[in-house]
């Protein structure tokens, strides 16, 4: 089985592996990020594949819940490295020893989240030409007044 090596995150620091960062601090805890923030960890691993089976069996988890029960802290809840490490190899585990069960759902997260994104972008394009249109309303309006 392929292995990730998970770490506290650096501001400033590069990464040559492939690798991808989850939010430590806050109600999303666990949440996998392609950029880094100050309160993450980073998981680097050998492979670009492994890299994207982790981001989205990260994701899984997150959205799921399971980070959520290890979450500590009053003010702040936050999740422990230890605690991540340990769901994101518990995740794998069931991957392996699942058979592909797991790598299907995974797949279909991504492609699920790979249209999400190609939406939203949509929905921003929208937005701007809404901006346009409107703005163009009132300078028509002001020329026809003048």
């Amino acid at each position: 089985m392929s292995t990730f090596e998970i770490k506290t995150h650096q501001i400033g620091r590069t990464y040559s592996n492939p690798h991808f960062f989850i939010l430590n601090k806050g109600l999303n805890s666990g949440k996998p990020l392609e950029k880094p923030c100050p309160n993450c960890f980073v998981i680097t691993t050998s492979s670009p594949e492994l890299k994207n089976t982790l981001f989205h069996l990260t994701m899984m988890l997150q959205i799921g819940g399971l980070y959520a029960v290890y979450l500590k802290g009053s003010v702040i809840p936050f999740i422990t490295i230890d605690d991540c490490r340990k769901t994101l190899k518990n995740g794998l585990e069931a991957n392996s020893s699942g058979g592909n069960v797991l790598q299907k759902h995974i797949n279909l997260v991504e492609v699920i989240s790979n249209k999400e994104k190609e939406l939203q972008k949509v929905i921003e394009k929208m937005a701007i030409l809404k901006v346009a249109y409107i703005q163009n309303c009132f300078n028509l309006m002001q020329t026809k007044e003048a």
